[in-house]
């Protein structure tokens, strides 16, 4: 077994409708390098996330998919960043006590808050094409930004998110324009085999409550915190003009500066390429 003890180790936090184990080629990629990695599935996601019983009939019943409350609806960002501190302590214990917190996606509003409350606990932070937002903001606001008008992934959802208390998809779809768009918004760059994976690894219900909680960041804590971004150059869910706002708008509130990293990949890098992401990480 190879002793990753003496090197720096990885968490992976991923993003809505996702679950750890979309990190799986990234996770063996780091390991074969060397580090300790752990990627969990947050609550209310995964192994930990459950599906209103309308998902389990078919054919889909519209109306009752539009109107069923979520059984995801309670779980909140405080109980996401409490699993993701519990992460990042473990991930100390497994390598040299160094961490590196990456978070993609809809997981930037959970490393956040994490690299506030312990930052002496994170060499580095990471958003992969990620929520990164300045002091107050909700990802509600940066979602509706008009800046993010071309982003492709509210046309996905199938319920009022106040209604449900979840932000829902259907990941179960038979419909191919339905799925055409999935695969426009999440995973343009992927082949047929690698996109029929990733659909048997999501869940419909995201959390509601988690994008409606006000970033909490301070310069004193967060901001000591080595901050990344890797910017996906061809992402059609968060667009990159999005993300460049982002970098900037924290950068100027926190007043120092985030690295800024490219990669030429739509949202999902840990599927198209996991090697170069891994180049990436490890570099950072």
């Amino acid at each position: 077994m190879t002793d990753r003890s003496s090197k720096t180790a990885f968490v992976l936090i991923h993003g809505a409708w996702h679950s750890g184990e979309c990190w799986t080629d990234v996770v063996a990629e780091l390991e074969g390098r060397g580090h300790a990695v752990v990627a969990i599935d947050l609550p209310g996601a995964g192994a930990n996330a459950a599906a209103p019983s309308s998902f389990h009939r078919r054919p889909l019943d519209p109306a009752a998919f539009a109107t069923e409350p979520s059984p995801n609806a309670g779980v909140t960002q405080a109980e996401r960043t409490a699993a993701a501190i519990a992460a990042v302590r473990t991930a100390a214990g497994l390598g040299n006590g160094s961490v590196v917190l990456v978070g993609h996606s809809l997981g930037g509003l959970t490393i956040s808050p994490v690299a506030e409350s312990i930052p002496d606990e994170i060499a580095a932070v990471v958003y992969l094409t990620a929520f990164l937002l300045p002091n107050g903001m909700v990802a509600g606001e940066m979602i509706g930004h008009e800046i993010m008008a071309a982003a492709e992934v509210p046309s996905l959802f199938l319920a009022d998110p106040e209604a449900v208390g979840a932000l829902r998809v259907d990941t179960n779809s038979p419909d191919p324009d339905y799925l055409a768009k999935v695969r426009s918004a999440f995973y343009a760059d992927l082949t047929d085999d690698q996109f029929t994976t990733a659909l048997t690894r999501l869940h419909c219900d995201e959390p509601a409550a988690v994008a409606g909680e006000p970033s909490n960041i301070t310069a004193e804590r967060f901001g000591t915190v080595d901050r990344h971004y890797i910017r996906c150059d061809a992402d059609r869910a968060i667009l990159a003009a999005g993300q460049d706002l982002m970098v900037e708008m924290v950068d100027e509130s926190i007043g120092s500066t985030t690295a800024v990293h490219r990669l030429p990949t739509s949202h999902s890098p840990f599927y198209s390429d996991p090697a170069g992401l891994a180049d990436l990480l490890t570099a950072i």
